[in-house]
């Protein structure tokens, strides 16, 4: 069984653009600098002409009440290759449901990576993986995306399959974009953030309590 890295490795990473070099460069006009993000700014002034998400709620799960382990085989990376669920077998983990058009996606992107990088050294140095879902894109958005906000985990593509958003439906229903998820080490959902992580020291305290239920 293969663990995945809490991060891309950047061999696999450099694979992946070599791939897709001309069409990344497209993406990368079409989503603009960070800098100067528009869909990022037009969020964060309330005028998202009728974009809907959730309104960054959040649940958390008593270990005796969480359902069935979550599982799924053969989701596609954006970087290559394939995830599935036992993958990440005794792992704790986060997942994030996004695509490159969605405002709040881009305003908590460098949260996220922040986060992720924060818990590296956790799990006996292996970190904490965090999975990207991108519900909408192709591989070279989703590669762009992550290049233009130095995203370094991968996102399984899953607009044409659903894998993952259906192993997860019958659990915690991800029914906003963005939705995170954090998930025990028996692969349980153990917490939700539907919409944007306006505060990261509360996803931060979700880990870290999944982590300490482990120890």
């Amino acid at each position: 069984m293969t663990r995945l890295s809490a991060a891309r490795t950047p061999a696999r990473r450099a694979t992946a653009r070599a791939r897709l070099a001309a069409t990344l460069a497209v993406a990368a006009i079409a989503l603009t600098g960070c800098s100067s993000d528009p869909l990022a700014e037009q969020y964060r002034s309330g005028s998202g002409q009728g974009y809907i998400s959730g309104d960054g709620a959040y649940t958390v799960i008593a270990a005796d009440e969480r359902s069935a382990p979550v599982a799924w085989e053969g989701a596609p990376l954006d970087e290559g290759g394939e995830l599935s669920s036992d993958d990440l077998a005794g792992q704790v983990y986060v997942v994030n449901f996004w695509y490159a058009g969605c405002p709040p996606c881009r305003v908590e992107a460098p949260d996220l990576e922040a986060l992720q990088q924060e818990f590296a050294d956790e799990q006996g140095g292996a970190g904490v993986p965090f999975i990207g879902v991108n519900t909408r894109d192709a591989a070279a958005q989703s590669l762009a995306f992550a290049d233009e906000f130095g995203v370094t985990y991968p996102s399984v593509l899953d607009a044409k399959t659903g894998i993952v958003r259906l192993a997860f439906a019958g659990q915690v229903a991800p029914t906003a974009t963005p939705t995170t998820l954090v998930v025990d080490a028996q692969g349980r959902v153990a917490a939700r953030i539907s919409g944007l992580v306006s505060e990261p020291s509360t996803l931060r305290a979700m880990i870290a309590d999944a982590l300490a239920e482990s120890s």
